[in-house]
């Protein structure tokens, strides 16, 4: 065969890979690409799958029906979702049966009812690293599951939740009637109303995490147990700010009703004070339960009261 016609069947060949790599979105298994995320989604249908975001800003958004996909930045860190809203709920609508997010970041999410998050869950596993949720109504928004978990490691949450307009109020994170959350190495800052983490799960695991409140506007708890949780909140570091809409405690448990038994709950080994030139006494963890809460010892600022049942 002659060379040229050699060289032109080699260029055909070729063209649809060099398609596939242009694609925003990919599926890892099978290398296709796709030209919308809610597409790669479908592929992967009730199976399980890897979705690989290409670097740069996307305005879109999905929701899984079914199956475990994992949504994985190809750059960590260079994928950006930004205003893309399903349902008038997030980016990512989730109700398969797991889902895993690595190295994407979320930004500017708002729908009509305040609630826009980057992820709403509302069903199954969900697995977070790596990942960065900033300037939104919310960034993690969930329904309840009781027999799913929650895991978020090395995650920023920055520039979230709201408490105006007459609605409900809007959190950083806010977990429904799950069976578990652990949050691991994540750093929370700069709120905007509303908790920092909001966990109504029947377990609740926070370490080597820091929240910055020192520019949080009209916040609340740092972290609020609102029906009683277990688990374990230790090694963080909690600086509260100045702008609080409540500041008399730090760590909430079953401030609005007693639903799961909090016998258990581990406080230990945290660092908490109040921000410098902020001159005022309030609580670190304050208990409505009537449980068994073991509080260890923390390194506490000035002012600052260990425990108060309330």
């Amino acid at each position: 065969m002659p060379r040229l016609a050699l060289c032109a069947l080699a260029l055909m060949a070729a063209a649809p890979a060099a398609a596939q790599n242009t694609a925003p979105y990919s599926v890892a298994e099978s290398g296709r690409g796709y030209g919308s995320l809610q597409a790669a989604v479908d592929a992967i249908g009730n199976g399980t799958g890897t979705i690989l975001v290409s670097p740069g800003v996307h305005r879109d958004c999905a929701v899984q029906e079914g199956g475990a996909v994992t949504y994985r930045a190809a750059v960590p860190g260079k994928a950006i979702f930004d205003g893309g809203i399903c349902e008038d709920k997030a980016a990512l609508v989730l109700r398969g049966r797991a889902a895993t997010v690595n190295g994407i970041i979320f930004q500017n999410m708002a729908v009509a009812d305040g609630n826009g998050a980057g992820i709403r869950l509302e069903q199954g596993n969900l697995s977070v690293s790596n990942s960065y949720f900033r300037n939104s109504e919310q960034g993690i928004l969930t329904a309840d599951d009781p027999s799913s978990a929650i895991r978020i490691d090395r995650s920023t949450f920055s520039g979230l939740g709201r408490c105006d307009r007459g609605l409900s109020c809007a959190h950083s994170i806010y977990i429904g009637d799950y069976g578990s959350l652990s949050v691991t190495r994540s750093r929370f800052q700069q709120g905007n109303g509303g908790h920092y983490v909001k966990s109504r799960a029947r377990r609740t695991t926070v370490t080597d995490s820091s929240f910055d409140d020192t520019r949080g506007r009209a916040t609340n708890y740092m972290i609020d147990l609102p029906n009683g949780s277990t688990g374990v909140i230790e090694g963080n570091v909690f600086v509260q700010g100045r702008d609080k809409e409540n500041y008399s405690a730090f760590i909430a448990v079953a401030a609005e009703g007693k639903e799961h038994s909090s016998n258990g709950l581990i406080v230990r080994n945290n660092d908490a004070r109040v921000g410098p030139g902020i001159d005022r006494t309030t609580t670190f963890l304050a208990d409505w339960s009537g449980d068994r809460v073991q509080l260890g010892a923390n390194r506490l600022g000035p002012k600052l009261k260990p425990f108060e049942r309330r």
